[in-house]
């Protein structure tokens, strides 16, 4: 990896700055630059295309372990390692578990709300509108993290009276 950073900024900067950054000698290097790029074999081509139908089979939730677990039950055999190995170079990895928040805490010691409505949904039944407001939180889980949706509406014309 370091090679190819500085394969890639060569024009930019002097060779022998970029290795001291780097920490890599310059015959390294060169030993990286001469090589010819390692060719895929058809076994492993054919491994590869497995290891992706596993995974997207799985609901692309499956790691490596149970890749390797799964190619085992379709007498595939190869190491944990190499599994490992190229499912980081195709870029395969697991979804990971949301953790489900909880919400409520019914175990506590305040008095229970009076139930006013007493099971009068129809709109006449309420009163008419500006009379009863009804209300919901939830929460929203998203890549920032978990905010939160809160709305109050008027029970007779449904119109937002809130919402946040």
């Amino acid at each position: 990896m370091k090679y190819a950073v500085i394969q890639a900024h060569r024009g930019e900067f002097r060779l022998v700055l970029m290795c001291r950054a780097l920490q890599v000698s310059r015959s390294g290097f060169y030993a990286w630059a001469k090589r010819e790029p390692k060719s895929c074999t058809p076994e492993e081509q054919r491994l590869r295309v497995e290891i992706r139908s596993i995974h997207r089979k799985s609901g692309r939730t499956y790691g490596s372990p149970r890749v390797h677990q799964e190619l085992r039950a379709r007498a595939i055999r190869c190491s944990k390692k190499r599994v490992e190995r190229l499912m980081r170079e195709e870029a395969i990895r697991a979804k990971k578990k949301r953790r489900l928040r909880s919400t409520t805490d019914s175990n506590h010691s305040h008095p229970v709300a009076p139930n006013l409505l007493e099971r009068r949904f129809a709109v006449g039944e309420v009163g008419g509108v500006n009379r009863v407001w009804i209300g919901d939180i939830t929460y929203v889980p998203t890549r920032e993290g978990w905010p939160y949706l809160a709305v109050v509406l008027d029970f007779a014309s449904r119109r937002w009276w809130a919402g946040r």
